[in-house]
């Protein structure tokens, strides 16, 4: 199968090389100055995880390589006031513009109208897009491990905690879950999905929880959850209940109801 996760990166590479002509570093640094409305992201999954409550880290996108367009007449807003009304606790944000039709916009509109924390789902490859992503009102990036090697993830990494923005380094493979746990200040994610075949497994999750429970910071699965009962199963095998669900809720033809489900209290 074609490598849809290279593809993506090249794209990436071509697009801040063209933006950084256009937008100094300076200049964005100046902007993050005039914004006043951060969320601390990680204190709030700690805060929500110490008491056993299920977060929804609830995704907003338009399209997905594994799925094409997802959403027809997309409005960002809309899908937040939903996401936000029936009990999502974070929201994820897709930015990339050539594969998901996203745009850094969407977060600032999204973070001028909710108080809620936002993650910008992209494909960091750059220092740069880490003011970027700040200077649009971003709360938490990701991290790829599977798109950067380990020096880069570190720039990333410190970039961020210089700029006090959030990370989610996101980890498919035992031996990326071995190198996340360098990373000490960070929330991790762990990725059902493999972004070179686009496969998804949940037990990817179960498996790779085993090397990363020693990590001081609460855990994220991302990636395959369509039912409750996914949800029950991933709490009851891994202890984790942070999610960050996308596909399942978007395509659902009712998205608060969905999203109870997967919020809902058991006993």
């Amino acid at each position: 199968m074609e490598n849809v996760l290279k593809n993506i990166v090249d794209k990436k590479k071509e697009k801040i090389s063209n933006l950084k002509k256009i937008l100094p570093v300076n200049n964005i640094l100046n902007n993050i100055k005039e914004i006043d409305n951060f969320i601390n992201f990680k204190k709030k999954i700690i805060d929500r995880s110490s008491k056993k409550e299920i977060s929804i880290i609830a995704e907003i996108k338009k399209a997905s390589p594994s799925a094409g367009i997802l959403v027809e007449n997309f409005d960002p807003l809309s899908i937040a006031k939903l996401y936000v009304k029936n009990g999502a606790s974070f929201l994820s944000v897709l930015t990339e513009e050539n594969y998901f039709l996203g745009k850094l916009d969407n977060i600032r509109n999204i973070k001028n109208n909710f108080q809620i924390p936002v993650l910008c789902k992209d494909f960091f490859i750059d220092t740069y897009q880490v003011a970027l992503a700040k200077s649009y009102g971003s709360d938490c990036i990701l991290i790829i491990l599977s798109a950067v090697d380990k020096l880069l993830a570190k720039d990333l990494y410190q970039a961020a905690n210089d700029l006090n923005i959030s990370t989610l380094i996101e980890v498919h493979s035992e031996n990326e879950a071995e190198i996340a746990l360098s990373f000490e200040d960070s929330i991790i994610g762990i990725n059902n999905r493999n972004l070179k075949t686009l496969e998804v497994s949940l037990n990817t999750t179960v498996n790779l929880s085993k090397i990363l429970n020693s990590h001081k910071f609460p855990l994220v699965c991302e990636s395959g959850i369509h039912s409750r009962k996914e949800i029950d199963f991933i709490i009851e095998n891994t202890n984790i209940y942070n999610f960050l669900i996308g596909e399942s809720l978007l395509k659902s033809n009712d998205i608060q109801s969905k999203l109870r489900e997967f919020t809902r209290i058991t006993l």
